[in-house]
């Protein structure tokens, strides 16, 4: 029988480099959307190289480094992985205890790759908190490509957002996060900076206009801007500097695969140049 509880924001700890931060940002996330966190480990392969080593990811108050035992560089077997995991999870769990966070936390531990455990998540879970190195085979833009569930990914350390940048380029999946954001508590506290990329015509004004009041509209304090530049990643990046917003938010992978092979995507650039908390909404978020 599954314990997995519906509308969590899952915590996934396969990332060792930043296995705290997913946590402080999961609590963060839980704490606005009032929901419990689930703290999910995925069994590594045994086919990787070498084992992953989880010992000194958390700083927390405890006599034995539990973590240290299970941590070689040679293949673990199967029962060591599983060993691993449930240190993990003990960890992780004394961690949030230790934070005073005041919403359900449990474990989720799970005998799959990670991509498994997400597509197992995803229809249920509010949020997917990741960090930005993972462990897995798959690339982080392959684990949020068949995701249907809202993903926020971290750096380590975590820095609580207190404004955000929503990157608005009127298109369905944008519209889709543009729905989420007017529904969800999550930046409901936030300034959100609704930002275009593309020429100042009579059409984009209109739109970015239009999604600007319906923010509003919902209670969420913004501001608009329209940015006339080829380079959606360069512009976004700038602004966000110049404005000092700790959230990027976007669509992901919006547009064909064709497209991003042939002028490179967007949202993998975003990926690989942002150093803040980034919030994705998948093409296919119903």
């Amino acid at each position: 029988m599954s314990n997995l509880k519906p509308d969590s924001v899952i915590a996934c700890l396969d990332c060792p480099d930043h296995v705290q931060a997913v946590l402080e940002a999961s609590m963060w996330a839980s704490t606005r959307m009032q929901a419990p966190v689930g703290l999910l480990h995925s069994v590594p392969s045994l086919q990787q190289k070498a084992a992953v080593n989880y010992s000194g990811c958390l700083n927390i108050d405890d006599e034995n480094t539990l973590l240290e035992q299970f941590t070689t560089t040679e293949h673990l077997g199967n029962c060591e992985l599983k060993s691993q995991g449930k240190l993990l999870l003990h960890q992780a769990t004394t961690y949030c205890e230790q934070q005073r966070h005041k919403l359900k936390t449990y474990t989720l531990h799970r005998h799959e790759n990670l991509s498994e455990s997400i597509d197992y998540v995803d229809d249920e879970a509010q949020l997917i908190v990741i960090g930005h190195h993972v462990t897995c085979k798959s690339t982080l833009g392959q684990l949020i490509r068949v995701s249907h569930c809202p993903i926020l990914v971290t750096h380590a350390p975590f820095l609580p957002p207190t404004t955000a940048l929503f990157a608005f380029d009127n298109s369905p999946t944008s519209h889709k996060l543009l729905n989420w954001l007017c529904k969800t508590s999550l930046v409901r506290a936030l300034t959100v900076h609704i930002v275009m990329v593309g020429k100042e015509n009579s059409e984009n004004c209109d739109a970015l206009r239009e999604a600007y009041a319906r923010l509003r509209q919902a209670g969420i304090k913004s501001k608009k801007a329209l940015l006339d530049c080829r380079d959606v990643t360069a512009a976004l990046n700038y602004y966000q500097t110049q404005n000092n917003i700790g959230l990027l938010m976007t669509g992901a992978f919006g547009q064909s695969r064709l497209r991003g092979l042939l002028k490179g995507s967007d949202t993998k650039k975003l990926l690989h140049s942002t150093k803040t908390p980034y919030l994705l909404l998948p093409k296919d978020y119903a």
